[in-house]
Order: structure tokens, then sequence, then C-alpha cells
């Protein structure tokens, strides 16, 4: 009896933790523009990230200025979102200065490594 109420509280705990994770819509909503963009920039279509450079640094704004939910570490995660939405700004502006697509390529590959930065180091463990 013992074991099956263990059982189902750790069972309950690990749904609610993965439910807060999945939960943190201004993460979400980062990596929908970060997804169109990021994708075709890896077989060296800019354009995409040229017409979206201005809402990937507003989704990224966004979603640094969220709370951060329980299943995140926030002294970890809060510093690598203002690093984050950093480099997306430097992306809007070498778009707006019509840099080099190498160079844009480079910072929009800089800037999806530090979102799976986010979602690899600063996870709770469960």
């Amino acid at each position: 009896m013992k074991k099956t109420i263990l059982l189902a509280a750790c069972m309950v705990a690990v749904v609610f933790v993965h439910a807060q994770q999945k939960d943190w819509k201004e993460m979400h909503d980062f990596h929908g523009i970060m997804s169109v963009t990021f994708h075709p920039a890896e077989e060296n279509n800019l354009q995409p990230l040229k017409d979206s450079a201005n809402s990937l640094l507003t989704k990224a704004k966004v979603w640094q200025q969220s709370v951060v939910p329980e299943g995140y570490n926030a002294a970890i995660t809060q510093p690598i979102l203002k690093r984050l939405a950093a480099e997306c700004a430097a992306i809007a502006a070498a778009v707006k200065r019509k840099k080099p697509d190498s160079e844009l390529k480079a910072m929009i590959t800089k800037a999806h490594d530090t979102f799976h930065e986010i979602m690899e180091k600063c996870r709770k463990p469960e």
C-alpha cells in the first residue's frame, strides 16, 4: 500500500513540474519565432530572419521580463535570458545596418545556442 501511495505521489509531482515547464508561454512564443528564423538560416536563407528580427527581439524581451516558473531555476535563468535579449537586440541592429548574411547567420546561431542553454541548464532536476 505504501509503495502504491508513494508511486502515485511521485507521478503527480512529475506531472505537476512538467506541466509548469510546458506552461511558460513566453518561452514557447519565443521558440516559435526562433524556429522560423533559425532553421532557414541554417540553409543560408536569411530572409525570414531579416523579416522577423524585430519580432525576435520583442519576444526575447517579453520572455526576459516574464516570471520564471517553478520548474526552472530563476537564479540561473535570468542572466541567460538577459544575454539572449542582448543577442537578439544585436541581431535586430545588424539587420537594420544590412550586415552580411554570414554575420547574421553567426549571430542567429549564437542566439539559438543560448536558447538551448536555457532549456538545458535552467530546468530544476525532476
